[in-house]
């Protein structure tokens, strides 16, 4: 990349559905793992035209529960071999709360995320009700 040009990626979480979740999990951590961008974020996929419309185009998507949502963030920070990447998982659509940058603060943030999957009463979730998009 040119020199003061500063990349921002936005990885959507869930998209791959539980079909093809670990391979969406694995390739965007290869690709951000190649492309060290300056920022990275994430949010969770949605349906604002509803599930049916989308599986019109993907009949056979199952969208993620919350508890696979969380074991699919975990795979991805895990994965993830970042330098110097703001990280943020802070949009309305996410349950829990992330913040960092990687690779400082990437063992803290996995600690937030097993918390919510072994813990989730105890994790500071949003509420569903919070997450109206």
């Amino acid at each position: 990349r040119e020199a003061g040009l500063k990349t921002s990626v936005m990885i959507l979480n869930g998209l791959g559905g539980r079909r093809i979740s670990k391979k969406h999990t694995r390739n965007s951590a290869r690709l951000m793992n190649l492309t060290q961008p300056d920022y990275l974020s994430t949010l969770v996929v949605s349906f604002p035209n509803g599930l049916e419309r989308y599986r019109e185009q993907f009949p056979d998507f199952e969208p993620l529960n919350q508890q696979e949502l969380f074991a699919e963030m975990e795979q991805f920070l895990s994965a993830l071999e970042l330098d110097n990447s703001v990280f943020r998982s802070d949009h309305a659509s996410n349950y829990l709360v992330l913040k960092g940058v990687l690779g400082r603060d990437k063992e803290s943030m996995l600690a937030q995320v097993r918390e919510a999957i072994e813990q989730p009463d105890h994790a500071g979730l949003r509420a569903e009700w919070m997450r109206g998009l």
